[in-house]
């Protein structure tokens, strides 16, 4: 919990430089792939986690990161500063929190979207419409391939769960034919 109150407060920090500096997306992005890189790197988070290994050490390590990535001046402060504050491992949830912001405040929904295979962009564009028609926003369409579904999508926009896999049918269909 505190965790998350930490990445908020970094969160809206760096929305309010990001939008004084007219580089909010550019930051948004830096974190996002700080983050994915983080995730997928045992290596790099073993770095970043060892107590034993210095503060300077593992702030060098992210200003190296952070060149390789071409990040933005805000996000190399921001990592050093993070470093500072023994804040490393807040980055996956600060990137989580930035993204949420930002799409808050430019009117923006997130719609999950898991399907048996990948879909088609006729689709994926049919369903974008469909959503914001629904939501009143515009929706940006994160699609997952999950193979454990049959058939079918199941949506996810905030806390609302649209589900439309096979499974549910065929629940749907059994409570419907169940004696009552």
């Amino acid at each position: 919990m505190i965790g998350r109150v930490v990445a908020r407060r970094y969160a809206r920090a760096l929305i309010e430089l990001g939008e004084e500096h007219k580089n909010l997306e550019a930051i948004v992005r830096d974190f996002a792939s700080l983050a994915e890189t983080i995730e997928t790197s045992a290596e790099l988070r073993a770095v970043l986690d060892n107590p034993q290994i210095s503060r300077a050490a593992r702030k060098a390590v992210l200003e190296e990161l952070g060149q390789r990535l071409g990040v933005t001046a805000t996000t190399k402060n921001t990592l050093g500063l993070l470093a500072d504050n023994g804040r490393l491992r807040s980055i996956p949830s600060i990137a989580a929190s930035l993204r949420e912001e930002a799409d808050r405040r430019s009117g923006v929904v997130r719609a999950h979207v898991r399907s048996a295979t990948a879909l088609s962009d006729v689709y994926v564009s049919k369903l974008t419409a469909a959503l914001e028609a629904r939501f009143q926003k515009k929706v940006v369409v994160v699609r997952e391939v999950d193979p454990s579904l049959l058939s079918g999508v199941v949506t996810r926009v905030g806390d609302t769960i649209i589900d439309g896999s096979l499974r549910a049918r065929l629940n749907e269909l059994k409570s419907a034919l169940a004696p009552q």
